[in-house]
């Protein structure tokens, strides 16, 4: 699923200069070499996309072949991957973090953002916490938690 994200943060950042930020199972995954059995992508972008840009957003990506499943939820799927676009400025509002903060990295060139294990923290603990995924993802956010606070204590 890592090479899905790298293609298409490849081909947002050449079309519209976005610096993606990998987010959720997959970005705590990648920044600590385990598999959490991530089973989408989930992928902050600026929320200009998600607004006034949206339907130029959206063309672009349907036009290489991703197909929208869920507009609300700004959900696409392609070769039976799903990715899901939510705004990079929201995490300064839900997790006091601001995105200007988070680490920009490159891989074979693509430009990428990915948070530190500090800032996952802050973000599962801030999600135990969200109505959602209180009644819905309780059990996977306290163990990502767990996870997260043994990782950092192992010095790993």
């Amino acid at each position: 699923m890592i090479n899905q994200f790298f293609e298409n943060a490849k081909l947002i950042a050449d079309k519209f200069e976005i610096i993606p930020l990998m987010y959720g199972s997959l970005g705590l995954e990648y920044i600590t070499d385990k598999n959490l059995n991530a089973d989408d992508i989930d992928i902050l972008i600026p929320e200009i996309f998600l607004n006034s840009r949206w339907n130029e957003f959206k063309s672009c990506l349907i036009d290489e072949g991703y197909t929208l499943s869920d507009e609300h939820e700004h959900t696409f799927e392609k070769s039976g991957i799903y990715y899901s676009y939510a705004s990079a400025e929201e995490l300064s509002s839900f997790a006091r973090i601001n995105s200007d903060d988070v680490e920009t990295r490159y891989k074979n060139g693509i430009p990428f953002k990915v948070l530190s294990l500090e800032q996952y923290l802050k973000v599962y603990k801030t999600s135990v916490k969200d109505g959602y995924r209180i009644n819905v993802r309780k059990k996977k956010d306290n163990e990502k938690i767990l996870f997260i606070e043994n990782f950092i204590k192992s010095g790993k």
